[in-house]
C-alpha cells in the first residue's frame, strides 16, 4: 500500500508545538545544495504525516539572505512532501491590513537580487515553470476556511507579497514606492519558497502574519514590536494550520503536482547523470519515462 504523501509546514520553531501534533522523529537531511535551516521535525496531525521546518533555524539564527531555500525544499520533497503551508511575518503596505491581522496572498513581486538560489535547474537541464498563479488556489481556500473559526482575527484573502532582500527593513522611499505600485504586504523569505516548491511539484500557500506597517506609517519598524505581534498570533496560527492540514486530500493530483510536464526543455536523453542524481526527489516520476521526455 502506497504511503499517504506528507504535508510540509515552514515557519517559526514554535509551530510544531501545536495541539494534536504527535512528534515521532527528528531528521537531519543532507542535500546536494548544502544543509537545510535545521533538522526537520516529523510526526502526525490526525492521520496525516507532517514535517515541520523552522525557516530561520531554532533560536532564529539565520538571516533571510542566508536561508538555503533549495536545501529546505529539496529536503521536504525527499521526505514525500507534496503540500506546503508557510507561516511568515510581513509588513503591511495598506492601512486596512493592521498588525495582528492575517493576509493569504495569491501573488508575488520579486525585488530580490539572487536568481541562482531560486531554481533547482541548470547544470545541463533547462526548465521554465509556469508561475502566473504562484500559489495553490485550493490550499489558499483551505487556509481561508480554517481562519473563519477565529472570530476575533481579521483575515484578508488575496493580495500581493513583495519580496525584498533584507536583512534591513525598507527605507521610507522604498516603502512608498511599493505602496504606489499597489502591493499589499512585504517580506524577505516567501517568494523563493514558492518558486522552488512549484519546481518540486509541491502545492504551496502562505499565511502572512502582519507585524507592522513597514515604515510608511510607523516612525520605524523595530524587532521588539515585530516579535510581540508574532507571539500574539502564534496560538491562532497553530490552530489555523492544524485545521487546514485536516482538509488536504490524500492524493496529490492538483495542477501543481505536475508542474514540470510543461516546463522541461532539455530532452531527457541529454540530461547529465550527475544532475539527474542531484535532483532525484524532484525528477522521480520521470525515471520510468522514455529518453524523449522533455524538449517539446
Amino acid at each position: 500500500m502506497q504511503e499517504v504523501p506528507a504535508i510540509g509546514i515552514i515557519g517559526g520553531s514554535g509551530l510544531y508545538e501545536m495541539e494534536g501534533f504527535a512528534q515521532s522523529e527528528e531528521r537531519t537531511i543532507e542535500t546536494p545544495f548544502g544543509a537545510p535551516s535545521d533538522a526537520l521535525i516529523g510526526g502526525a496531525l490526525g492521520d496525516r504525516p507532517v514535517w515541520f521546518l523552522p525557516r530561520h533555524g531554532r533560536g532564529h539564527r539565520i538571516l533571510p539572505h542566508e536561508i538555503n531555500h533549495r536545501a529546505n525544499i529539496w529536503a521536504l520533497r525527499s521526505l514525500g512532501v507534496r503540500w506546503i503551508i508557510c507561516v511568515t511575518a510581513v509588513g503591511s503596505l495598506k492601512e486596512e491590513y493592521a498588525p495582528r491581522s492575517i493576509v493569504i496572498p495569491d501573488q508575488y513581486f520579486d525585488r530580490t537580487s539572487r536568481r541562482e538560489d531560486h531554481t533547482f535547474f541548470g547544470c545541463g537541464i533547462a526548465a521554465h515553470i509556469s508561475f502566473g498563479e504562484p500559489t495553490s488556489a485550493p490550499l489558499r481556500q483551505f487556509l481561508r476556511e480554517s481562519c473563519q473559526e477565529e472570530e476575533t482575527l481579521e483575515v484578508h484573502f488575496g493580495g500581493t507579497y513583495v519580496n525584498m532582500d533584507g536583512p534591513a527593513f525598507s527605507t521610507r522611499a522604498e516603502s512608498e514606492v511599493n505602496r504606489k505600485l499597489g502591493f499589499d504586504v512585504i517580506g524577505m523569505t516567501n517568494l523563493p519558497e514558492a518558486k522552488l516548491a512549484r519546481e518540486a511539484e509541491i502545492a504551496l500557500a502562505t499565511l502572512c502574519m502582519v507585524t507592522d506597517y513597514d515604515c510608511w506609517k510607523d516612525e520605524e519598524v523595530n524587532v521588539e514590536a515585530v516579535i510581540s505581534h508574532l507571539h500574539a498570533n502564534a496560538a491562532a496560527a497553530q490552530r489555523i494550520v492544524g485545521r487546514a492540514v485536516n482538509k488536504i486530500p490524500g492524493v496529490p493530483d492538483w495542477p501543481e503536482h505536475r508542474a514540470l510536464d510543461a516546463a522541461m526543455i532539455t530532452p531527457q536523453k541529454l540530461w547529465p547523470p550527475e544532475t539527474v542524481e542531484a535532483l532525484a526527489p524532484i525528477l522521480t516520476r520521470f525515471a520510468d519515462k522514455g529518453s524523449d521526455a522533455g524538449g517539446k
